[in-house]
């Protein structure tokens, strides 16, 4: 699962519009969707804030979790 793909689980499953995340993001909803379709890069500045706003790890969201690096040779 793409990042972009993961946030928009994350954010589904957690009942939060698109809207609530690009209103903290300072952005417009519209700005906002393009990055979770994978329309548009989603400058790296804004993964802390989601991170935060969601209440999950970067590295949960970029599926860098331990379960990965269990599945990743050395």
């Amino acid at each position: 699962m793409y990042y972009n793909e993961k946030i928009q689980w994350i954010r589904e499953s957690k009942n939060i519009t698109q809207k609530e995340i690009a209103d903290y993001l300072g952005i417009k909803q519209q700005q906002y969707a393009r990055y979770e379709k994978g329309v548009n890069i989603m400058p790296v500045t804004y993964l802390p804030k989601i991170c935060k706003y969601l209440n999950v790890s970067a590295d949960y969201i970029l599926n860098l979790d331990e379960k990965t690096r269990e599945k990743t040779p050395n």
